[in-house]
């Protein structure tokens, strides 16, 4: 019990420092911070918050259909604004700090904002941090100190459909480094992953080497992806996509693994 009363304390603490706002922008994915956060904004200040979707090539189909059919669901004031990273000759070149750039270009189209970073994100390489900066953006989850579980067991209270959603990213995050991002490449990720999908796996990633997928599959998923006949289902399946060859890393899916051999620091 001492856990659920901490993570309802951290969210009456959450509406108070909402409510202080009077008006809010959410930043909205539809992922399972963001949705959180939307939801309680919406419940603290109904039509003086208002949930934001950055639709762009680098945001997945799935998770615009995620963030309307849970803005619909819940009564959120949702809006979409389209946001144009990949005409920036620094995102497409894609250096360690793309992050920034996309965000860059979401704060410049956006006042009074809010995000959804939580506690468990401090430390992390996320360079998009220093944009929310420069913009004064508000992280009000990670203000609270509120962490990914707790986040998750309060949306599931909340009746949120994504409580228990894996974990998301832009599609650009699978192309690695100093690499061109290019709308063909994400549509290419975009296919893949909705392949391993439809093979029956719930949290996957196609790494883009140009020819070469290399295919992360969560460890508890692992031992099936690695079985002869679904190795091979898996391959016939990315290389009808246009892959030449695919891999499936052994070490399974891990945030961020595009990071492994650079030298970073936290933002």
């Amino acid at each position: 019990m001492g856990r659920v009363n901490e993570a309802s304390a951290k969210e009456r603490a959450l509406e108070q420092v909402l409510s202080s706002f009077g008006s809010v922008i959410v930043a909205y994915s539809g992922g399972v911070d963001s949705a959180y956060l939307a939801c309680v904004a919406n419940r603290i200040l109904g039509d003086r918050a208002i949930a934001v979707t950055a639709d762009s090539p680098s945001y997945p189909e799935r998770h615009r259909r995620l963030a309307a059919q849970i803005a619909e669901q819940f009564g959120l004031r949702h809006e979409v604004i389209h946001t144009q990273e990949l005409e920036r000759a620094e995102y497409r070149a894609n250096p360690a700090n793309r992050c920034y750039y996309c965000k860059h270009e979401l704060y410049t189209h956006l006042t009074r904002l809010v995000d959804g970073n939580n506690a468990d994100d401090r430390g992390d390489y996320r360079p998009g941090r220093q944009a929310a900066r420069e913009f004064g953006v508000r992280s009000p989850l990670d203000e609270v100190d509120l962490a990914k579980d707790e986040i998750r067991e309060l949306s599931r209270r909340a009746g949120l459909p994504t409580w228990d959603e894996p974990a998301s990213a832009c599609l650009s995050s699978r192309v690695p480094y100093f690499t061109e991002v290019t709308d063909e490449k994400l549509r290419m990720i975009e296919r893949a992953e909705q392949a391993l999908r439809a093979l029956g796996f719930r949290v996957c990633r196609v790494r883009h080497f140009d020819e070469l997928a290399r295919v992360e599959i969560a460890r508890e998923e692992l031992p099936r992806a690695l079985e002869p006949e679904t190795a091979e289902a898996i391959g016939r399946a990315l290389k009808a996509i246009g892959y030449q060859a695919v891999t499936i890393d052994p070490q399974g899916y891990r945030r961020g693994s595009l990071n492994e051999g650079l030298t970073l620091k936290p933002t």
